[in-house]
């Protein structure tokens, strides 16, 4: 029977996705690195913020919100548009001197970030009373088993689900009964101490935490992997605002419950560890240690994974090595072998006897001030190439706003590192 074609019924047109459908698409590094960066020396910070001023630098918090989206935002555009890490991108427009220069002192203080991420899981061992050597080389196999498993999307995952952990922070900070004027009036409407030196520093930690040099390397390399383009830039940029209101709140919740016992008893903390033990008896519900301690793990080890994942996809960016979470062993050999290398050096660093875990990460926290200028400065010179970027480079409101915080950071983080160093820190 002759069919006529003019009668025949047109093909279904293709429907649109759903906006949600497009963020869970493009979801996941904006997330991640946001809160890794509410990793075991930030939540040290938050707990001693809370512990010695109160609720004091809940408003700090609030305002960093925008520091770390435009930082982040910058390397979300450089990775969807030209498609290439944050070392290949220097490599490629400014030689491998350059790419070195970046590279050796992100190398330094990554392997320092990252043993002060092992202490996190050290002190989480502590809180849940077990020994620490054992949960250690629990936490570095997992890392590795994690990675080696030939896709990006495990790591992902697991990745996200050290998120929900950190979430956890939200009802200890409930259970400790803090008064919400009290948050109002003296966290965000009050007087700030700025002539008291010691809160001046914790301001300078703060601010120093907020960004940290391996998130940029982090979050464009992953950017990449995922395999995003610039069709998912404005779903990347929303996942990347949703990480940084998230981490933020986070810290809010850290100090909100250091602030309500911790402070109101006059209690002085050393570390996060101490800080989750100290709540037990003064919220009356053991749960709260509980909750703040897998926080704590859970920032420890989302901590971890960045970090080392940020320094193999680096190096293997800018030495052309094949450095993919998708590539499996015998295809990324390098990439593998450097990731695993870094994990078991910091793992077994934690291990010795004696170490003075405290100083350790006070001096790491410093120690990336020296870095993030050399890191901020590759960020806004390609943020600003049009060969690079074409006409998604910085507006002039968004240099203004980029270079506003690039100078505050600088200059803050370098004061603190200087007055870690030379051993005013604590005067």
């Amino acid at each position: 029977m002759a069919t006529v074609t003019g009668l025949l019924p047109a093909p279904p047109l293709a429907r649109p996705r759903a906006w949600w459908l497009k963020y869970l698409a493009a979801a996941g590094p904006g997330l991640i690195v946001a809160f890794a960066d509410t990793e075991a020396g930030s939540v040290t910070t938050a707990a001693t913020s809370g512990a010695q001023y109160g609720m004091k630098l809940v408003l700090l918090q609030l305002l960093l919100i925008v520091p770390l989206f435009v930082v982040q935002e910058m390397t979300v555009r450089l990775g969807t548009v030209s498609g290439r890490g944050h070392a290949a991108l220097i490599r490629e427009r400014y030689g491998l001197g350059w790419a070195w220069v970046s590279l050796g002192t992100m190398l330094v203080t990554n392997v320092a970030a990252l043993i002060t991420e092992f202490i996190g899981v050290a002190g989480a061992a502590l809180i849940f009373g077990l020994p620490p050597a054992p949960l250690v080389i629990i936490a570095a196999t997992v890392l590795i088993g994690i990675a080696f498993s030939g896709r990006y999307r495990n790591a992902e995952y697991f990745a996200l689900g050290l998120c929900l952990l950190e979430l956890l922070f939200i009802p200890a900070a409930f259970a400790a009964h803090p008064s919400w004027m009290n948050i109002l009036h003296n966290g965000i409407l009050g007087s700030q101490p700025l002539g008291d030196r010691g809160y001046l520093l914790l301001v300078a930690g703060n601010i120093g935490a907020v960004i940290m040099p391996w998130m940029i390397f982090y979050q464009q390399s992953a950017t990449v992997d995922k395999k995003l383009t610039v069709e998912d830039l404005p779903m990347a940029r929303l996942d990347t605002a949703i990480g940084a209101v998230a981490t933020q709140l986070i810290m809010i919740a850290i100090i909100v419950t250091t602030a309500a016992t911790l402070f109101v008893h006059h209690q002085r903390v050393s570390d996060a560890a101490h800080a989750a033990l100290a709540l037990v008896p003064l919220t009356g519900a053991h749960w709260a240690g509980t909750a703040f301690g897998a926080g704590l793990l859970g920032a420890a080890m989302i901590g971890a994974l960045v970090v080392t994942l940020a320094t193999s996809w680096a190096f293997g960016e800018a030495f052309h090595w094949p450095c993919s979470l998708n590539a499996n062993c015998g295809e990324a050999k390098r990439f593998y072998g450097l990731y695993a290398a870094l994990v078991i050096l910091a793992a077994g660093v934690v291990l010795i006897p004696g170490l003075p875990l405290i100083q350790v990460t006070i001096n790491v926290m410093a120690a990336n001030a020296f870095v993030l200028p050399i890191v901020l400065g590759f960020l806004l010179v390609m943020a600003n190439d049009k060969k690079i970027l074409g006409d998604r480079v910085n507006s002039w409101l968004g240099n203004v706003i980029a270079f506003g915080v690039s100078i505050v950071c600088v200059v803050l983080g370098l004061w603190l590192a200087v007055v870690t160093f030379t051993g005013g820190a604590g005067t």
